[in-house]
């Protein structure tokens, strides 16, 4: 197997000549608060040790497992059949290791009136069977949907969970990360949009409930939540050097100790 182990370029005097780099791509999801804070802590105690991190989408981070341009995919969906055979033609093994669990949770502006939907309501909402607020409640307006890009995982994870694998509205704009979707629908009163638990806490948002339940670390753990996953480091087999103890560390207790800081819910 190809260590994921990347030396440093251009090494400065005061750098040990051991310095080592390792790649994480992939989950905007994981990788826009999460993994740059295990990486930081990790780091303070392996200086010799530094990270580049590219969040731009789970299918990017499995892609980049399999072309060999980083040494951890992270993810917030499974691979899909075709990656596995993909890698597989390239006698890459996509090795899945669980590091946190995840609820999607629907987002609207904090002006709107609604406190819930059911599943079939965001299942008509987001494949635009339903276009106007009146139709489930709230006050009428032309709904601005918001969705996250095909690189993600978050994306298809949501297809699946909460519309049956059915096709989202053709008006749904489709943004980079849980940021950009948060920032959106906290401008528009008539936006709705879906992010992570680690992204619901932002100014002028409110927190729908799904069939009654919310999504907190409770309602995760113990499946009540309809929208709840788990979210992955994706390696080529088993993870080996640098990549092995940055991979424990995260599954460590100080390590899980930030996952559950940064608003995810532990995998223990």
């Amino acid at each position: 197997m190809k260590l994921p182990l990347l030396l440093l370029a251009g090494l400065t005097a005061a750098t040990p000549a051991s310095a080592q780099k390792l790649v994480i791509k992939g989950s905007d999801t994981l990788g826009a608060k999460l993994v740059p804070q295990l990486a930081e802590e990790y780091r303070a105690a392996h200086p010799g040790v530094s990270f580049e991190i590219a969040a731009e989408g789970s299918t990017t981070g499995l892609a980049a497992i399999i072309d060999g341009t980083a040494g951890i995919g992270m993810s917030s969906r499974r691979a899909k059949p075709t990656e596995v055979s993909q890698a597989a033609a390239r006698g890459v093994t996509l090795h899945p290791i669980i590091v946190a669990h995840d609820g999607i949770g629907i987002v609207v502006n904090a002006q709107n009136p609604l406190a819930r939907l059911t599943r079939r309501q965001v299942e008509q909402i987001f494949t635009g069977d339903v276009t106007d607020w009146s139709a489930v409640g709230g006050k009428p307006g032309r709904i601005s949907i918001y969705t996250r890009n095909t690189s993600s995982g978050t994306y298809s994870d949501f297809r699946q969970l909460a519309m049956k694998n059915r096709d989202y509205a053709r008006t749904a704009q489709k943004m980079a990360g849980n940021e950009q979707i948060a920032a959106e629908v906290a401008r528009n009163p008539n936006g709705i949009g879906y992010v992570g638990l680690a992204y619901l806490d932002g100014p002028r948002l409110k927190v729908l409930s799904i069939d009654g339940q919310l999504p907190t670390k409770e309602t995760v753990l113990n499946g009540k939540y309809p929208l709840a996953r788990p979210t992955f480091y994706y390696t080529d087999g088993e993870p080996a050097g640098e990549t092995a103890r940055f991979v424990e560390f995260t599954l460590s207790d100080a390590g899980q100790r930030l996952v559950q800081q940064t608003g995810f819910v532990p995998i223990r």
